[in-house]
């Protein structure tokens, strides 16, 4: 199969996005790579990444949806103010992934948020890579890279969990810090 494809719409897109008209592709289409400092859009990104250690994107991502209503639309200083009881009935929510260690990380995240410096879109804006060439294959696509290493580090010196490099990484694709869409693709940096 190859790397990119044709879509329901005519454009190419990454293979991964699929070929029909879904929530996946839109996803794709319309924030995937694409950047944004805006603090609900991160934090967002951000928490998905934490629930998807271990796990495959696919979950995560079809709780979407779940995610946003039991984290307050990822409205930072509501899940920051949230108690021990509002963890212990999301730890039942069947909705979203019942992982209490990620449901705290989530919430201390959104504190460390709130007190950081330099903030996370300061914080991200270091990090920008800008691209001239995109990858070729999903095979040029690393999991984790040195400056996600070394953003990961910074931000678990700010009190951030379940950050790693590879969840870190991805975040950086998923906010458009680094743009990964492939050559060919209609989203990419050199098409």
């Amino acid at each position: 199969m190859s790397d990119v494809i044709i879509g329901y719409d005519g454009k190419p897109r990454c293979a991964w996005a699929g070929a029909g008209d879904t929530a996946f592709g839109r996803y794709h289409d319309e924030v995937w790579g694409t950047r944004t400092y805006d603090e609900s859009a991160m934090f967002e990104s951000l928490t998905l990444g934490v629930f998807q250690v271990g796990l495959s994107w696919s979950i995560v991502f079809g709780k979407r949806d779940a995610f946003r209503a039991a984290f307050r639309g990822f409205d930072v200083s509501e899940v920051a103010a949230m108690t021990e009881r509002d963890l212990d009935r999301l730890a039942q929510d069947a909705s979203i992934i019942r992982n209490r260690a990620k449901i705290a990380a989530t919430i201390g995240n959104a504190r460390a948020m709130m007190s950081a410096v330099p903030d996370l879109a300061a914080l991200a804006r270091s990090y920008e890579i800008n691209r001239k060439h995109a990858p070729r294959s999903l095979a040029d696509l690393p999991k984790a890279t040195a400056p996600a290493e070394a953003f990961a580090k910074q931000l678990k010196a700010q009190g951030y969990r379940f950050v790693g490099p590879t969840s870190v990484y991805a975040f950086m694709q998923n906010v458009g810090i680094v743009n990964d869409h492939l050559h060919g693709c209609f989203r990419a940096v050199d098409h």
